[in-house]
């Protein structure tokens, strides 16, 4: 059996081999107790080592491919930290130390690994719809033109030509909406930044609000302000309640923005202002912009994006001409920026598919549904030629 391969089984008192009998007579030894049933489980769980525990329990499958896939899209564990959102709220030290656990510590790696391969096939796919765009991805996009209206077939053919340089789970969809967000954010080749006018400037109460440090203010309690608090807090509830109820009777929809939100047109739906907490849908001809209070009542309340302290209560008015144009008219006293040009109180601008629309810090990007205004300004041809 030697001469097999056979290896005789270990002894489990030293763990090398057989013991070699001796021929000498020797003492007998006293048995050692045998551990009791609740002893036993303490010395197994001794044995487990507590830091593989506690990263089973905080870092879940979901989160170690998410980290895995984002490091090696950026090199830089700094920018997972900024940019990917996990389950938990991990700080940059937890990250390395995970990211380092993955790379060298063979008990997390294969539990991890083991983990990972039992997710769904959907979960991997959100999973690899969130990761970050990388440096390299981000300079092929940066160089469509912000004025060349691209279609999906222009970053479906991007994916074509530069292959090894875009993830493989990218869209065409997911580019076009990166490529928004970016020119929402003048971070394309061909577009500035515009400088801020100088000059001597009032300073209006806003601004001097801002700069209040909140931190140096007292916080006194004041039992009357309280109550005027309680009570104005019901108030907003039973408005909100109401309005709730009047959801139906809206021209214009706001649809929260999450990842997996499609920003796809419907039938009904002739243009979207597109921001980043919500979208509002065009469904009329003529909508009014501005910041709804409780006795103006308007179509897009821009207070719903962020502050809108600074926004006029009808700040303008989106119209549908019979030709298929978008128009913005100016009807508040602050301009309205439209892809960088200044749009003055009484003036008026035409708006193109992917316009970025900026009120007040305020940014949205206009979006036409094409489809729907090709067969408007078909209906109106027939029109004109009878």
């Amino acid at each position: 059996m030697a001469g097999a391969g056979f290896c005789p089984p270990p002894d489990p008192a030293t763990g090398f081999g057989p013991r070699q009998v001796s021929k000498s007579i020797s003492a007998p030894v006293a048995p050692s107790p045998v551990p009791t049933p609740s002893l036993a489980k303490r010395m197994k769980k001794s044995k487990q080592p507590p830091q593989v525990t506690k990263d089973l329990g905080r870092w879940k499958p979901a989160d170690d491919l998410l980290l895995i896939n984002t490091v090696l899209q950026t090199n830089d564990l700094t920018s997972v930290h900024l940019g990917v959102k996990f389950s938990c709220r991990f700080n940059l030290r937890e990250i390395q130390e995970r990211w380092y656990a993955l790379l060298y510590d063979p008990v997390i790696s294969k539990l991890a690994c083991q983990a990972m391969r039992q997710l769904h096939p959907e979960a991997i796919a959100a999973i690899q719809s969130k990761l970050l765009f990388s440096k390299a991805e981000e300079q092929l996009l940066s160089k469509v033109g912000s004025t060349s209206q691209p279609t999906l077939d222009t970053f479906q053919e991007l994916l074509h030509k530069h292959p090894e340089t875009f993830y493989p789970a990218r869209t065409a969809k997911t580019l076009q909406v990166h490529w928004q967000l970016m020119k929402q954010y003048y971070l394309l080749a061909d577009q500035t930044v515009q400088p801020l006018p100088k000059g001597d400037q009032v300073l209006n109460f806003s601004d001097a609000e801002d700069m209040i440090d909140d931190s140096k203010l007292k916080d006194l309690q004041d039992e009357v302000l309280e109550h005027e608090l309680t009570v104005a807090d019901r108030r907003q509830k039973r408005e909100i309640r109401q309005l709730e109820q009047e959801l139906h009777k809206w021209l214009v929809l706001v649809d929260s923005i999450t990842g997996m939100s499609s920003p796809d047109f419907d039938s009904q739906t002739l243009a979207v202002l597109r921001g980043r907490m919500v979208r509002y849908l065009m469904r009329s001809r003529e909508i009014t912009l501005g910041r709804a209070t409780k006795d103006n009542q308007i179509d897009v309340d821009l207070a719903l994006e962020g502050p809108a302290w600074k926004i006029s209560r009808k700040q303008g008015v989106i119209k549908l001409k019979n030709n298929g144009d978008f128009f913005i008219a100016n009807e508040g006293r602050r301009p309205i920026y439209i892809d960088g040009r200044p749009v003055l109180g009484g003036s008026k601008w035409k708006l193109n598919n992917n316009s970025v629309v900026e009120i007040a810090n305020l940014r949205f990007v206009f979006l036409i549904n094409q489809d729907l205004i090709a067969l408007i300004k078909a209906e109106a041809a027939k029109i004109t030629q009878q």
